[in-house]
């Protein structure tokens, strides 16, 4: 039920219409907070380290995301490095879903670590 509600068109838009403009406003403890993402404890998380890393724009799906913004790529990357020493993982993975795969109808993407 819920997965059909988020597929809806408004919802999709006013998804991004928040992460875009009022993402000050997302009750979340900021681990990082950029002009082009923020990135937070994932609420319900399935590793013991679990973190999201969002846009705060609206691109719905990685195959929707330009490859020329390349603003947004290096603070996906220095973020993603910032977070790995920070939380000292030997080892992680960076993982993007997409198409049905995809919960959450807005670009994210998931750091995690068991170690």
């Amino acid at each position: 039920m819920i997965r059909k509600i988020l597929r809806l068109r408004f919802i999709i838009f006013l998804i991004g219409w928040i992460f875009t403009y009022m993402s000050f406003a997302i009750p979340v403890k900021r681990l990082r907070d950029t002009s082009n993402l923020i990135a937070f404890q994932h609420p319900s998380p399935s590793y013991k380290v679990h973190l999201l890393i969002v846009p705060k724009r609206q691109v719905q799906t990685l195959a929707d995301l330009n490859p020329e913004d390349t603003a947004f790529l290096t603070d996906l990357y220095a973020t993603v490095q910032s977070l790995v020493k920070e939380f000292d993982l030997n080892a992680y993975r960076l993982i993007v879903n997409g198409g049905e795969y995809q919960d959450f109808p807005h670009l994210h993407f998931h750091l995690i670590s068991d170690l």
